[in-house]
């Protein structure tokens, strides 16, 4: 059975990261119908589970948003030195 991680942090379906509804209704437009929000997360906790969500994907080899483009920017200089010193 497939399991479907849930972005939702309020949902009363939400199990561990995951939708425990028996059936999942998406809608390309309005996004998952079957989302019911429970009131019980404030907007504090749902900001203190995105940081530890950067934090899982730092841990995991992934940069946080922004910080690939300097080294891009570096990256591309060099190459652009190196042709300069080519040609």
């Amino acid at each position: 059975m497939p399991r479907i991680r849930c972005h939702y942090v309020d949902c009363v379906f939400l199990d561990e990261g995951y939708c425990a509804a028996a059936a999942v209704e998406l809608d390309p437009e309005e996004g998952c119908l079957t989302y019911s929000p429970s009131g019980e997360v404030s907007p504090e906790e749902a900001w203190e589970d995105n940081e530890s969500l950067e934090e899982e994907w730092e841990e995991a080899g992934f940069a946080a948003e922004g910080e690939d483009d300097d080294d891009l920017e570096e990256d591309e200089e060099e190459v652009e030195a190196e042709e300069e010193d080519d040609g």
